[in-house]
């Protein structure tokens, strides 16, 4: 099995116009130096709601894993027993797991939200400007 993906990793993948590195995706944009992703703003904002809908069906099914985590033997006996306990165990795991995963959406959320903000707040610099100079967009 290979490598793990790391983003804060110092990747350096194969390309025809260079080494581009773990995070920088796509060739040099607008001549600002940087590299990266470029999305309009309806693309933001779909990937921000996706992002939210799936840490939702994640926090759905964290009642699942709470069913799992009050399991109890039929029995009194050492095999009911010890099968609830693993259950419960696996229960325990599975939250864990649910857990992350809708934090990590979550927080993919908040980036795309960030950058529908800084969208909005370059937008309105750009707007500014241009109604300075006798222009009208």
């Amino acid at each position: 099995m290979g490598e793990v993906y790391d983003p804060d990793g110092n990747w350096q993948l194969p390309g025809p116009n260079g080494i581009p590195h773990a995070g920088s995706y796509g060739g040099e944009s607008s001549g600002s130096g940087g590299t990266g992703f470029q999305y309009d703003v309806e693309t933001l904002r779909e990937l921000m709601n996706e992002w939210n809908d799936l840490a939702n069906e994640f926090a759905k099914d964290l009642n699942y894993a709470a069913s799992l985590q009050r399991a109890q033997g039929p029995g009194d006996e050492y095999a009911s027993g010890g099968n609830a306990e693993q259950i419960r165990a696996s229960g325990e795991a599975l939250h864990s797991t649910l857990t992350a995963r809708e934090q990590y959406c979550r927080s993919m959320a908040a980036k795309f939200q960030m950058a529908l903000g800084k969208y909005a707040t370059a937008e309105d610099t750009h707007a500014t400007d241009v109604n300075q100079t006798g222009g009208s967009l």
